[in-house]
C-alpha cells in the first residue's frame, strides 16, 4: 500500500467517525434541541414571562414600552424612559427623575398583566417594590407616528 493509498484510507476512516459521532449526537438529543447544547448541564433559562404571547401587535408594542418602562426604573435609567416619551423631555426633567429613582435604593418592576388597548390609546400598569414597599403604576401611551409613546 502506498502512502497516498494509506493518507486516503485514514481519512475515510476518520470522515466515517465523525459521520458516526454527528449521528449519534442526533438520536440521543431531544427533536428540536442543539445536540451541542444538550451535554452542558445547565438549563435553560425560563421565559420571561408565563402569559402567551399576545397576538395583537398592537398589545404585543404595548407591552414591550411597559417592559422598557420597567427596565429604564429598575436600572434607574432616566434616559431610556425619556426615549419612551412622545415629546422630547428636557434634560433637568429627566435629571430629577433619575435622583428620584436613585433615592429609591434597588427595585424590582415588571409588567404583571397584559396592556390595555383601545384604538390610539392604551394602559400598561408596572408593578414596582423596593424597600419603602410596592406600588401599580398605570401608564398611559398612545400612538403617534405609528409608535407607542408615553404622552
Amino acid at each position: 500500500m502506498t502512502v497516498s493509498h494509506k493518507l486516503t484510507a485514514v481519512a475515510v476512516v476518520c470522515g466515517a467517525v465523525a459521520a458516526g459521532v454527528v449521528v449519534g449526537l442526533l438520536l440521543v438529543a431531544p427533536s428540536g434541541s442543539d445536540p451541542a447544547a444538550s451535554n452542558t448541564g445547565t438549563p435553560a433559562p425560563p421565559p420571561a414571562s408565563s402569559r402567551p404571547v399576545p397576538v395583537d401587535p398592537d398589545v404585543a408594542a404595548v407591552e414591550v414600552v411597559g417592559k422598557a418602562i420597567a427596565a429604564a426604573i429598575v436600572n434607574h435609567d432616566a434616559t431610556a424612559f425619556g426615549k419612551l416619551t412622545c415629546v422630547q423631555q428636557s434634560s433637568a426633567d429627566l435629571a430629577e427623575l433619575g435622583r428620584k429613582w436613585s433615592a429609591a435604593g434597588k427595585v424590582t418592576a415588571t409588567v404583571p398583566d397584559p396592556p390595555v388597548v383601545s384604538g390610539d390609546s392604551a394602559t400598561v400598569t408596572v408593578h414596582v417594590e423596593g424597600v419603602g414597599g410596592q406600588k401599580d403604576t398605570p401608564f398611559p401611551l398612545k400612538k403617534q407616528g405609528g409608535k407607542w409613546c408615553v404622552p
